[in-house]
């Protein structure tokens, strides 16, 4: 196939066959069939594609699977807690370090004149599990005045 086309989300193949080396396909088995069927089985198709595309972000040069709450690279895989996972999107959206009364108020929803070390302890974590899983040290970065991903 066309590595052009290949690496294009928005198309989908139809065919009478199922051809493992090509991605975004989609087998019609029953023939004949009605028109409006098959519009419908393509936009449902299509939905399936769009949810699939808006399930990943990329940060650095890993992939966050907000679906199965997993962090990947090649064939490692992280499993994420849903903070751990706001954390990174929240921390990777910022062109700057992010202060822990930003970070607590922007992912825990806590008040910044509470005393706690939510915010630390969570990066601490986050930052080992990173570390031993991939051995990424430099992943979540400690600037003077917060955290930062590059």
């Amino acid at each position: 196939m066309n590595k052009e086309v290949k690496n294009h989300n928005n198309y989908l193949i139809i065919s009478s066959k199922n051809y493992l080396d090509i991605e975004n396909q989609f087998v019609l088995e029953n023939k004949p069939i009605k028109i409006f069927k098959l519009i419908e089985k393509i936009n449902i198709e299509f939905l399936k594609l769009q949810f699939n595309n808006q399930s990943q972000v990329k940060v650095k040069s890993y992939i966050i699977d907000l679906n199965s709450r997993e962090m990947l690279i090649q064939n490692t895989k992280l499993k994420l807690t849903e903070k751990e996972i706001n954390t990174i999107i929240y921390l990777s959206n910022s062109n700057q370090p992010v202060g822990i009364d930003e970070l607590q108020k922007m992912v825990w929803s806590y008040q910044s004149d509470i005393e706690t070390h939510t915010v630390e302890t969570h990066i601490y974590r986050l930052r080992k599990k990173i570390l031993n899983t991939f051995n990424d040290n430099e992943f979540i970065v400690s600037k003077k005045n917060g955290y930062q991903i590059k």
